[in-house]
C-alpha cells in the first residue's frame, strides 16, 4: 500500500472545483462526435473548444485533450487558447498521461506565469507526480519530484485550496521517504552492515522526524550500536525513545536490549 490509497476523494472535489472555475463552457456544440475530430480542418475557436469539452464530458479524456491542444494551434491569440492550454492538461491526467500533463501545465506557466489558473497549474504538476510514487522497494526518483513540486505550490500560494491538500500530501510523502530509508536500512541490518544501516535510520530521526517510523528508527540505531560495541551510543538512542514513546512497543523491546547487551547502561 502507497500513500496514494488516500488521495482520491479530496483531490476530485479540488479539480472539479476548478474546473468549474475555469469557465469551461461553452457555445453551442458543431458536432464533433467522430474520432476525426482530430484531423486538422479549420474551425472556429467555439465550434472547436465546444467539441473539445463534449469529449471530456463523455470520458473520452485522450480525445478531449487532442482537441484542445487543437484549440491552441487554431487560434493561438484567442482568450480560448489560454483556457485550452489548461484544460488540455487536465484531460492528459484524467487519461493518466501524465507525462503530456506536466508538460502542458508547464507550458501554461511559462507563457501566463501570473495567471489567476497559475495555482491550480502548479497542483496538476504536483498531483501527476504524487500519482506515480511506487512502493518503498522502488526507485523514489518520482517521490522526490512529488515532494519538490508540493512544496513549490505551497510556497507561491500558502492561502490556497491546493496548497492546503499539498500541505496533507507532503506528509504522506516524506512519510513514504522514511519508509525507503527503512527498507534500505533493514536490508543493511540483515546483511551485517551496522554502520551503513545506522546511517539510514539517523536521516530517519534527523530528517523525518515527524513520521511514524521514527520509533522505529531509534530502536534499530539501539539494534546497531549495540552490534558496534557502542553500548553509550545506545543508550542515548534509547533514551530518546523513552522519552518521546514511551508506551511504545520499540521503547519495550530497546529497554530489553539494553538490559541484556549492555546492563551497565539504562535505557531511559
Amino acid at each position: 500500500m502507497t500513500v496514494l490509497d488516500m488521495r482520491r476523494p479530496l483531490r476530485f472535489a479540488v479539480l472539479a472545483a476548478a474546473t468549474v472555475a475555469m469557465g469551461v463552457t461553452a457555445g453551442c456544440a458543431g458536432g464533433g462526435n467522430k474520432k476525426k475530430d482530430v484531423a486538422y480542418v479549420a474551425r472556429d475557436v467555439d465550434t472547436l473548444y465546444t467539441a473539445a469539452k463534449d469529449r471530456l464530458d463523455r470520458g473520452d479524456s485522450k480525445q478531449a485533450a487532442a482537441l484542445f491542444d487543437e484549440v491552441e494551434r487554431q487560434h493561438p491569440y484567442s482568450p480560448w487558447a489560454r483556457r485550452a492550454q489548461l484544460m488540455s492538461a487536465f484531460s492528459y491526467y484524467v487519461a493518466r498521461d501524465y507525462s503530456k500533463s506536466v508538460q502542458s501545465a508547464q507550458r501554461f506557466l511559462s507563457i501566463h506565469p501570473g495567471n489567476k489558473d497559475a495555482p491550480y497549474a502548479y497542483y496538476l504538476v504536483a498531483l501527476c507526480y504524487y500519482e506515480q510514487i511506487s512502493d518503498v522497494t522502488r526507485d523514489q526518483k518520482i517521490t522526490q519530484q512529488a515532494l519538490t513540486a508540493m512544496n513549490e505550490l505551497v510556497r507561491r500560494y500558502p492561502n490556497t485550496d491546493y496548497a492546503a491538500d499539498a500541505r496533507l500530501k507532503i506528509d504522506l510523502i516524506n512519510d513514504h521517504l522514511a519508509g525507503k530509508e527503512m527498507e534500505i536500512g533493514r536490508m543493511y541490518q540483515r546483511s551485517g552492515k551496522w554502520l551503513a544501516g545506522t546511517l539510514r535510520f539517523r536521516t530517519v530521526v534527523e530528517k523525518y522526524q515527524s513520521t511514524s517510523h521514527t520509533p522505529e528508527a531509534l530502536y534499530r540505531l539501539v539494534e546497531s550500536y549495540l552490534s558496534l560495541g557502542l553500548p553509550q551510543e545506545a543508550q542515548k538512542a534509547a533514551s530518546v525513545l523513552g522519552t518521546n514513546y514511551p508506551g511504545s512497543k520499540w521503547y519495550e523491546r530497546s529497554y530489553d536490549l539494553m538490559n541484556k547487551y549492555a546492563p551497565g547502561t539504562t535505557a531511559a
